[in-house]
Formats: C-alpha cells, structure tokens, sequence
C-alpha cells in the first residue's frame, strides 16, 4: 500500500492549493497554504519567477500529479487506472475519475467515516470495515453499485467510532452514497458521474499526458 511519509502539506505547497491531505488542520489556521503559501525548498518563494513560461506539458503534469496526490496513488497504479478508463465507454477523463471516486478508501471517506483519504486508507487496511459483510483489508477495492459499505461488527465499539457516530448524526454523503448514520453503514447508489465529483481538477490534461 502507498502512503507518504514525508510532510503532506508540502505537496498542497507545490500544486499551489488546498488538496485537504490532513482533514480538519486543512479547514484551520494551522494549514499549511494560509501560513506558507509558496512552493517548499530553499528556492520556493522566488522559484515561480525563474521557471519562465508556462508550457503545455507542464500543465498537464502539474494535472496528473494533482490528481494521484489527493486519492494517494502510486504512478503505476494511477496508469492501471488510466487504462481501464480508456477501455471504458463514456469520456475517459470523467471515467478515470469515476474509477478513483469507487476506491474503497475514497468512499469511507466519502461517507465521512474519516476526514481524510489518508485516514480511511488506515481503517480499511487495519481491517474495520467491511463490504456486503466481509472484512475488507483492500484500500483499491473498486466498490460496485449496491454495494454496501459497514464499519465491521467489533469495532463499533472502539472510542473512534463511537464519537463519529455522534459527528456524523447529520451528514449529508454525496448523491452517489446513501448512508445511515445510526449504523455508520452506507450503500453505492450508483457509479459517480463527473458533475458529483467535487474537485477542480481539468481531467483532460491528464488524459492529454497520456496519450503523447
């Protein structure tokens, strides 16, 4: 599984915007883009005069990078993704991005059972949820529509999950996810399309990388 072990907020730094990698400290004045907002390393606050114009390449990096950063996928499994897109009827951007918004990762958190990517990554491989009442330890799971999502049975006990229980009273999950509250249990309704996917990413740039 891949997880960054460096500091996180440094790569918000470097897309120049909020990725909300760290969950409730990216809503605070603690975040990293309202105290530094500048690139990280020695050069950072000079380093976007001296890179010279912007090209299309660039952007297009810039882009794909984004994207991997915020759902915290490797480059090889992103392009797995890419590619499964691409055999996929629909538009390929809007279907990549449909893949990555049914990892199982994404939907924990999703259904605000954690307040980060990163953090549902945890609970998924620490083994507390389960899928259609199986323990799933698998953070790529691609769930399905009718799926069902639970925190599994003995860890509705933990302190964790009894205080999110408390948070999580009135949440409101996005159209694609149904969700019960009372039973930290959620349901796929359907696969996300693109205008139910709330990032500002420009999924053609990534497509335009990888079809140089």
């Amino acid at each position: 599984m891949a997880r960054t072990i460096g500091p996180v907020c440094k790569l918000c730094r470097r897309e120049g915007e909020k990725l909300f990698l760290k969950g409730t400290r990216c809503m605070s004045q603690k975040c990293a883009i309202e105290r530094r907002g500048y690139a990280p390393g020695q050069h950072g606050k000079t380093s976007q005069f001296k890179r010279g114009r912007s090209t299309d390449y660039l952007n297009q990096l810039r882009e794909k990078q984004k994207a991997r950063r915020i759902y915290g996928v490797l480059e090889a499994q992103f392009r797995r993704y890419y590619q499964l897109a691409l055999k996929s009827k629909g538009v390929t951007g809007a279907m990549l991005l449909s893949l990555l918004e049914s990892r199982l990762d994404n939907v924990v958190f999703r259904l605000g059972l954690a307040t980060s990517r990163a953090q549902a990554r945890q609970l998924v491989a620490h083994g507390h949820v389960d899928v259609n009442g199986r323990r799933t330890k698998a953070p790529s799971y691609l769930c399905k529509a009718s799926d069902v999502i639970s925190v599994h049975p003995a860890s509705l006990k933990s302190p964790y999950f009894k205080n999110v229980q408390k948070e999580v009273a009135e949440y409101v999950p996005p159209k694609w996810l149904s969700f019960d509250s009372s039973q930290l249990s959620g349901k796929v309704i359907t696969r996300p399309s693109r205008e139910e996917i709330d990032l500002t990413l420009n999924e053609q740039l990534i497509v335009e990388y990888y079809s140089r």
